[in-house]
């Protein structure tokens, strides 16, 4: 009898959870991000870079609802495999996510859809309402839920030091944004490096910076050397999930080395690690490509594609209005970089290959002759206009072709 009692509970909740799939997606979108909302998010990062921030200090940050909106979509699609959504109406926020859910004998898949809208009430957000498919969720069981699985993902410690940071919350629907003010706490910082790289990742990452300092010592100082050298000692391994996680923690270190930027920020005890010996990294013959194909291969292994993609556009927008010009070239060294690292992530039997060697840069990147470069952004504006131009797309779609007729990413 006590069993019965125990099954029920558990039965009770599969009939409920099989009735609230519906046919249709209640979010229907592709993983995509705006190169607008890498700009405002790095604004917002340096408004409220934690770097200069005191303990206790109480900050005001305005976030797009935009940029909100495709921050819920990308995490939905990273670590859900769905999609997501944010809106802002009326002073009521809402999030919708819908998940994939295939079930044996049947054809097409069916969705579990979730909607949960919140009111700001004295600077205070209240779950206004809450539903899974079609069936409504009380709101007390929504919060118990939520905190649940807050729990379950080990984010309990860092869930209460933004409860302990918040001050207040208000939805904006005027400018499109959510204000939110809080109260700076280091363990946010802390909280947040765990939430990103487990102990196990910090490892892996040191013995990749060990071995990048072991690999470029047998060169010369500023020798200029091949990125296709370089790259089959760091990524060596036998095929299997150790090795992959830990040739995503190589492109990490490589990404951080061309870049010049430290791993202290991330790993606070990388400033005990070996540092490698400089050098110029090029990529067909150039150092700029080497850069943004090394970047964008650690960008697309730990973010993602449409992220990779989305920083790289960007990054070229802003250097036509204050650096060295818009560059085509520098797009199809991005976009072979994100290849590469979306093909690394599937751990493909033609990399183990291609890694066993000889690899050469020509295997990694296609011919950048034709491609243009150095644009301002008046030349950028007047000749390509932007991503939904016919001229831009042509260039792109050339981009495409170019990095597709390579064996390693077909």
């Amino acid at each position: 009898m006590i069993r019965i009692f125990l099954i029920l509970p558990l039965l009770a909740a599969a009939v409920l959870f099989l009735a609230s799939l519906e046919t249709a997606p209640l979010v229907s979108r592709g993983e995509t991000i705006s190169p607008a909302s890498v700009a405002e998010a790095r604004q917002l990062l340096h408004r409220n870079d934690p770097r200069r921030l005191r303990r206790g200090e109480q900050r005001t940050a305005q976030i797009p609802v935009a940029l909100i909106d495709e921050a819920v979509n990308h995490l939905a699609s990273r670590k859900i495999h769905g999609r997501g959504a944010f809106a802002l109406t009326d002073e009521t926020g809402e999030f919708r996510f819908s998940v994939p859910v295939p079930l044996p004998g049947l054809s097409a898949a069916r969705y579990l859809n979730l909607r949960a809208s919140f009111v700001a009430e004295d600077g205070r957000a209240r779950l206004a309402s809450a539903s899974l498919g079609s069936l409504p969720i009380a709101p007390r069981l929504f919060e118990w839920l939520s905190v649940s699985l807050i729990e379950l993902a080990g984010l309990g410690e860092q869930w209460q030091l933004l409860r302990q940071a918040f001050r207040r919350l208000d939805f904006v629907p005027a400018r499109s944004a959510v204000v939110f003010t809080y109260a700076w706490e280091p363990g946010l910082l802390d909280g947040a490096r765990a939430f990103a790289f487990t102990p196990a990742d910090t490892r892996r990452v040191e013995a990749a910076q060990r071995a990048l300092a072991s690999v470029l010592m047998k060169y010369p100082v500023n020798a200029h050397v091949p990125l296709s050298e370089v790259l089959p000692p760091l990524l060596a391994g036998p095929p299997g999930e150790e090795t992959l996680q830990q040739r995503r923690a190589a492109l990490l270190v490589l990404a951080a080395y061309e870049s010049g930027k430290s791993l202290q920020a991330l790993f606070p005890r990388a400033g005990e690690w070996p540092r490698p010996r400089r050098l110029n990294l090029e990529l067909l013959g150039r150092y700029d490509s080497a850069q943004h194909f090394a970047i964008s291969a650690a960008l697309a292994a730990w973010a993602g594609e449409p992220a990779a993609n989305a920083i790289g556009i960007y990054k070229e927008i802003d250097d036509s209005q204050r650096g060295s010009g818009f560059s085509f070239a520098d797009l199809a060294a991005d976009r072979a970089g994100t290849r590469f690292g979306e093909v690394l992530l599937g751990d493909s039997a033609r990399l183990n290959a291609a890694l066993r060697g000889p690899l050469r840069d020509s295997d990694l990147a296609p011919p950048l002759s034709g491609l243009p470069e150095y644009l301002s952004a008046a030349q950028f504006e007047r000749r390509y206009g932007g991503q939904d131009n016919p001229a831009y797309r042509r260039v792109s779609a050339d981009i495409e072709a170019r990095v597709a007729a390579l064996p390693l990413y077909r």
